[in-house]
This record gives C-alpha cells, structure tokens and sequence, in this order.
C-alpha cells in the first residue's frame, strides 16, 4: 500500500487497516472537498436541531419567549459546538481508514444520544442526557487527538495533546457541573461554554493545525443548508395546514409563500462569496467560524418562527400577531445582520454595496407591525435585497464572484 494511501484511506484509492498513522492533511490539497462520512455526520444533527427548533415553536406558541428562547440558545450551543468539533479535526485529520470511520460513527450515535436529550433540557432543564450524549462525543474525539499526536512530532504534537488535554478537562466541568445542584447551571453554564470556546484558542497558540479553508467554507456551507432546509421544512407545515384549515387559506398561503422567499434569498446571500479565500489564518477563521453560531441558530430558528406564525392564524397560538410575526422576522433580520458582518462585507465594494444587507435588516424588522402579513412582506424585503445587491455587483468592477450580491 502506497503512502498516500495510507494516509488518506479509500477516497484515495484504499481502505487502510486499524493501526496506520494518522497522517496530517495538506491545508493545500486541490479539489478537496466534504465526504460521504461527514455528510452523514450532518445529517445526523436534523434530529437534534428539528427537536430544538419544535420546542421553541412550542414555547413561543404558549406566550414563553423568554424561556423558550433561552431554552434553544443553551441546546443549540450544544449542538453547534459539537458539529464544530468534528468539522475542524476532520479538515485537519481525515485519514477516512477503519479506525477513523468507527470513531466517526460513535460520535454520531452521542449526536443521536444528545437529540434523544434536547426535549428534557428545554422542557425541565434536565441536561443529563444531554451531557452523556456529549460525553461520547468528547471521548471519542479525544482519542483521536491523542491519535494524531502520537502520529506527530514537534509542534504538531504538542497542538494535539492540548487539544486532547483540553476537551478533557472541560468534560469533567460539564460533568461536575451535572452532578451539583440544579441551580448551577445558571450560573456555571456561561463560564464554561467559555472554557470549551477557548480550547482551540489553547491548543493552536503556536502551531496551526491543517484545516483546508476551502473545505471548511464547504463544511459550514453545507450545514447552513441544513439549518435552510429547516425553514423550508416549515413552509411546507404552512401549505400543509392552508389545505388542512380552508378558512384561513388567504392567511396562510401568503405566509408560506413568504417563507419560501425568505430562505431562497438567504441561500443566495450567503452563497454569493468565495469565504475560502478570506480564510487565511486561525485569527479569520476562528472568529468567522465562532460567529456561525449566530448565523446557524438564526437560520434554523427562521423556520420555527414560520411555523409560530401558522399556529397564530389557525388559532392554535393564543398570543398577539405582532409577536408571532416577530418570532420569524426577528431571526431573519439577525440572520441578514451576521451574514454581513462575518461573511459578505469582506468582499464588497464601496458604499452602496457594504450597505445593502445593513439596511434591509431595519427593513425586515419593521415589516413585524404587518401582523399576520409580516412574513410575506419580509419575503419581499428580501428579494429586494438580492435583486439590489446583484445590480451593484454587475455595476462595480472587481467585485468577487459573478453572482457576488447583497
């Protein structure tokens, strides 16, 4: 067997037995691009965000903002960060040989063991299941860190040992933090999202691991489309019910077609630059990479506003219009906002167009007053926005992209 084929395993050719080195890959490598086994490891994280975002839609439904949103910020956190875990380790270390691939399906059944958690943690603050669906994450994720280092020599290896070091230590916080009283969480929560944030941070201090920036633009990319589909997922729950509630079918059809709108243009904005190429170093990429969670989050909670805002006009939700309309403009203005300060803005140019997406979001929060018509009237803000920015982009020499809009 050949040496790249030992490193990189079956998408090179082979399928390496358990016990070869875990090679690093090339932060180079052309034409590299998401595998079968990472497609899979996101689809696995539906589960766990379609059961976040069904909890907030009940807990907004019944008049609980503050603790449903809450509630999704503490469960999506878990769910973001252990999707980030994997990604950035596999951009470095994907040797895809039958080790790795095992390790990769154990850290899907702790996804599956964490989805099984999220109704108990939103509903009861009962986080137990939860923490154990992490815990096999973490371990998992933590050999193969030791793995790499004992693959390693020099810096590398010490970047991996802390790595290693550092999932650990964080572990035993969540794990203590479980076993003491219920009422630390409210206080112990923040300070150790903030440890677990700060790992990467630790570990790369002095030696970058071989994550592929355009791979990991792929990587987010593709679970942005996740969280998208969410919405979409929505939507159909809204033209599902127009049929369902004939009496409402002037209410509801506008809604759905709205929220089709809205996550069509929030697919073109995103996609509309090569984020690859702003990815040069740990100091771009990690606070792009961080900033995500904001724009994951407010992607999928998109979706589970729409769904509020059905529940309203079908009279299954006994709260205001204004404030089921907020529950999906709210998040579509947030995501537009987070799009433009991490992603589009590094590659506008001029005014006009570092302006586009910071206007609409003022836009998109008024249409909220539109009540019942909020969604189809944000739809609109957003297309326009598209339309807008496209125009800019075609105007303006030197813009990245031929589709570079927003």
């Amino acid at each position: 067997m050949s040496e790249e084929t030992t490193a990189y395993g079956a998408g090179h050719g082979g399928f390496p037995l358990p016990g070869v080195r875990m090679r690093a890959r090339d932060p180079d490598e052309p034409h590299r691009a998401s595998t079968p086994l990472e497609l899979f490891f996101d689809l696995c994280f539906v589960v766990a965000v379609s059961q976040a975002g069904s909890r907030l839609v009940h807990a907004l439904a019944d008049g609980h903002p503050a603790h449903g949103i809450t509630g999704y910020l503490l469960v999506f956190f878990a769910i973001w960060w252990a999707w980030v875990n994997f990604s950035w380790f596999a951009s470095a270390y994907d040797t895809d040989d039958v080790l790795y691939r095992i390790a990769t399906l154990v850290q899907i059944a702790g996804v599956l063991v964490l989805a099984a958690g999220v109704p108990r943690a939103f509903d009861h603050a009962d986080f137990g299941i939860a923490v154990v669906g992490y815990l096999i994450m973490r371990v998992v994720l933590t050999l193969q860190w030791l793995r790499a280092a004992h693959s390693e020599t020099g810096a590398a290896r010490t970047t991996a040992l802390r790595y290693a070091a550092g999932l650990v230590v964080v572990q035993i916080g969540w794990v203590v933090l479980l076993l003491l009283p219920h009422a630390a969480w409210q206080w112990g929560f923040v300070p150790m999202a903030a440890a677990d944030l700060s790992v990467p941070a630790f570990a790369e201090h002095h030696h970058r691991t071989h994550w592929h920036p355009h791979h990991i633009a792929e990587r987010y990319g593709l679970f942005t489309i996740i969280m998208l589909g969410e919405t979409v997922a929505a939507a159909t729950v809204a033209v599902q019910s127009a049929v369902d509630e004939s009496a409402a079918l002037g209410e509801l059809l506008p809604i759905a077609a709205g929220g089709l709108v809205i996550v069509f243009s929030a697919y073109w904005i995103y996609f509309a630059v090569p984020i690859h190429e702003h990815l040069v170093s740990n100091r771009q990429a990690f606070l792009w990479g961080y900033g995500h969670y904001l724009v994951f989050g407010s992607a999928a909670a998109i979706g589970a506003g729409i769904e509020v805002t059905v529940e309203q006009v079908t009279g299954h939700a006994d709260i205001p219009a204004v404030a089921a309309a907020a529950a999906a403009t709210v998040p579509t203005a947030l995501f537009l906002l987070t799009v433009s300060l991490l992603h589009t803005r590094h590659f506008k140019r001029g005014a006009a167009q570092q302006a586009v997406l910071p206007v609409s979001v003022p836009l998109v929060l008024a249409t909220t007053f539109a009540g019942h018509w909020a969604v189809p009237l944000a739809g609109l803000v957003t297309a326009a926005t598209v339309a807008v920015g496209s125009g800019l982009a075609h105007r303006e020499p030197g813009t990245a992209g031929p589709t570079a809009s927003a």
